[in-house]
């Protein structure tokens, strides 16, 4: 069997698991409670096709020997297209692995926006742009990866050490889709580290990076398939640090209800008004003694 043939099949499996993973998510109604998630799959599922077609049109020399062209412009399209869905989908499931928290929750969102955006400008400034024709794209679009999987692997890192903490299960479908990106992560990761060493479509790190997909997404079509533990809600004592942190973290940013402070009176001025009182009263009383 052929490299190529090898990895036409296991793109071919891609694809079914993608549809599996689709039907699945949106039958659980999941695509309510992540619609970012919801939209990347729906934009895996309804490329796939249009992309293994193209792929084995390209060593069938179909429409002219434009196959190649279209599968390289579509291929980046949507590469690009998931790698900025997949920052969304960090953001989902980080809020709703801290729903219980508001606090922590708004205070979190704001810090992984920074996050993003220094990870962002620090991946596209990496890039050498020694290219200036349609090599770019993959540069730029590499870049653009390997920040999102940055991003997806300090997310699992954080879900894994804070479950106990979070009052988050392993069975939550939010942890479930941090664990599969991590894991596709990893391979986009490995995919955008060695892509100026390997650009064929059938080299060796094409084949790893394709198996930990494979993985990740049988890891998802799991978590969807299986029922979700109910998340109760979170009881905790009032001196807990977690707690505190809560609180802490919803007065940020919070001003506070501003109310009038009474000045005191000025003593001088007082003191005028006692003296003329009193002399309107020794005033007063001296007529009605000159008149008895």
């Amino acid at each position: 069997m052929s490299s190529q043939t090898a990895m036409s099949l296991l793109s071919a499996a891609e694809f079914v698991l993608w549809a599996v993973l689709g039907f699945l998510f949106w039958k659980k109604g999941l695509h309510r409670r992540f619609p970012a998630m919801g939209a990347y799959l729906a934009l895996r599922v309804g490329t796939m096709p249009v992309l293994l077609v193209l792929f084995h049109g390209q060593s069938r020399h179909w429409f002219n020997d434009y196959c190649f062209m279209m599968y390289f412009l579509s291929y980046w399209a949507v590469y690009i297209a998931s790698a900025v869905l997949l920052f969304f989908i960090c953001m989902e499931v980080l809020r709703s692995a801290l729903s219980a928290f508001t606090g922590l929750m708004k205070f979190g969102i704001v810090i992984f926006r920074w996050a993003v955006l220094v990870s962002v400008i620090a991946s596209l400034g990496s890039i050498s742009f020694t290219h200036r024709d349609a090599l770019l794209v993959p540069e730029i679009a590499f870049a653009l990866m390997r920040a999102v999987s940055i991003l997806e692997l300090c997310l699992l890192a954080f879900l894994s050490l804070s479950m106990n903490a979070l009052r988050l299960s392993a069975r939550d479908m939010a942890f479930g889709i941090a664990l599969g990106l991590g894991l596709m992560s990893s391979g986009d990761f490995i995919l955008a580290s060695f892509w100026s060493r390997h650009t064929s479509l059938t080299d060796p790190v094409q084949f790893v990076s394709e198996s930990l997909t494979l993985a990740a997404l049988g890891i998802l079509a799991a978590y969807c398939a299986l029922p979700e533990q109910v998340r109760k809600p979170v009881v905790m004592p009032a001196n807990s640090t977690i707690y505190r942190w809560n609180e802490i973290a919803s007065a940020l940013g919070h001003t506070g209800t501003q109310v009038a402070v009474p000045q005191p009176a000025n003593s001088f001025f007082l003191t005028d008004v006692e003296n003329v009182v009193e002399k309107v009263l020794a005033r007063n009383l001296t007529k009605r003694e000159s008149e008895l």
